[in-house]
């Protein structure tokens, strides 16, 4: 018998040669449609990459805008954040030694003899006047501690708040530069009138015996509450960004939202916008930081800067608060997203996780802690219960008033603390030997 082909039938080789044809024209036309979306994709990840880009330089932008708003609208804020310098030593001595200065360039020695007799003035005068100087030193010393126990007193803490609350709203001509009251803006420095603080020393010195004090008019001095030549500059950009207020915050998420949608990889999209982000918003910090020495640097000789700096860190401090808690938040974010991404490292986490979830799971079983209904339950809905939990992790941080880094910290540990109880839960029973049963004996 012959081995050959049938006439009707193609051999072997014939049959390979066909299917390699046919392979290399599927892989030919999958090529092309290959290339055919990449190209059709190429402007989209540009553009995606744009978006993020964008939306990582907004978010510092974002933080000082919010931080703008609060400071100007909501009343409660400022004075929660200007309350604190009542208490500050360097304050209360360079409010004192300027109601001190303000005082004395009023009272002169003829003003102490106004009480005098007629007769012995000349004789008095005379005595006075070879005192010189020494006569001057001891008022200015008793003016101080008037000024002193004034700043330092209960009653001032309260002054000052209750102050500060009437004035808020001219802390709005003072970032704008327009109008008068309590806090002005005067070319580069922003101020704030002592009068009421010296009419409450002037009643002191009454009160001590110095009659002559309530003569005296009313007196005006700036306390310096900020001085740089570039205040004018800022003041512009922080009206721009006041304007701004919350929709800064808010276009800068869509950005980034938009740029992963777009991205060819979205999960490694939004991993490096939250890490961009994080990085951005913390070279906002280190700025502050930064500019917070080159600005003590530059002040005139005659404005403390024990008390610049904590008016300065006073002012900045909920600044600071907001630049810490957007950087934990985005790290927390591109934690997650890297954590449930198909990587190598972080299949390694999620297998550990697994696997010491299970670990304590069979440990419970094997001491007779058992989930009854309830685990099969959670099973089958393990990724509603996930979805869910998170949702009620983003809806709580949104909806918490002024967070912390340590409040989204918080919250993320809560979270993940209740996706290790689903998880606890939902994990598949360890399988334990059935009863033994004796086969049966044959007999034959």
């Amino acid at each position: 018998m012959t081995n050959g082909a049938s006439p009707d039938r193609p051999d072997r080789s014939e049959l390979d040669d066909l299917r390699a044809r046919l392979a290399a024209l599927e892989a030919e036309r999958n090529g092309r449609r290959a290339t055919g979306s990449r190209a059709r994709r190429r402007p989209a990840s540009a553009l995606a990459a744009v978006l993020l880009v964008l939306g990582c330089l907004l978010a510092p932008l974002a933080v000082v805008a919010t931080w703008a708003a609060d400071l100007v609208g909501d009343t409660d804020r400022y004075v929660a954040t200007v309350a604190p310098l009542a208490s500050e030593p360097a304050v209360q001595d360079a409010a004192a030694n300027r109601v001190t200065d303000a005082l004395m360039d009023r009272i002169h020695l003829p003003t102490l003899l106004a009480d005098v007799a007629p007769k012995d003035r000349p004789l008095l005068e005379k005595a006075l006047g070879g005192l010189g100087g020494g006569l001057e030193n001891a008022m200015r010393g008793f003016v101080h501690d008037q000024a002193r126990k004034a700043v330092a007193s209960k009653t001032f803490a309260t002054v000052w708040t209750d102050a500060n609350r009437r004035v808020h709203a001219s802390l709005d001509k003072a970032l704008t530069g327009a109008g008068g009251g309590a806090v002005q803006l005067k070319g580069d420095t922003v101020t704030l009138d002592l009068a009421p603080l010296i009419e409450d020393v002037k009643k002191r010195m009454v009160q001590s015996g110095l009659t002559f004090a309530s003569r005296l008019p009313t007196v005006h001095t700036q306390f310096t509450l900020v001085e740089s030549q570039q205040v004018g500059k800022v003041r512009t950009y922080l009206r721009l960004l006041r304007i701004a207020g919350n929709w800064l915050p808010v276009l800068a998420v869509l950005l980034i939202a938009v740029g992963v949608l777009l991205s060819l990889r979205r999960r490694r999209a939004l991993v490096a916008g939250c890490l961009g982000a994080a990085v951005a918003t913390a070279v906002l910090g280190i700025g502050l930081r930064v500019f917070r020495v080159f600005y003590l640097d530059r002040l005139p000789a005659d404005v403390s800067q024990d008390a610049a700096g904590a008016v300065y860190d006073t002012l900045t401090r909920f600044l600071g608060t907001a630049v810490r808690t957007v950087i934990v938040l985005a790290v927390v974010i591109a934690l997650g997203a890297w954590l449930t991404g198909a990587g190598p490292r972080a299949g390694v986490v999620r297998g550990l996780w697994t696997d010491g979830i299970g670990a304590a799971r069979g440990t419970a079983e094997h001491a007779g802690l058992r989930t009854g209904p309830v685990g099969p339950f959670v099973r089958r809905y393990r990724a509603w219960f996930t979805w869910v939990l998170v949702g009620v992790a983003v809806l709580v941080c949104l909806l918490w008033p002024y967070p912390t880094g340590w409040v989204v910290l918080g919250i993320a540990l809560c979270l993940l603390f209740a996706l290790a109880v689903v998880e606890f839960l939902a994990a598949e029973p360890s399988q334990e030997p059935g009863p033994r049963t004796s086969k049966p004996v044959e007999h034959g």
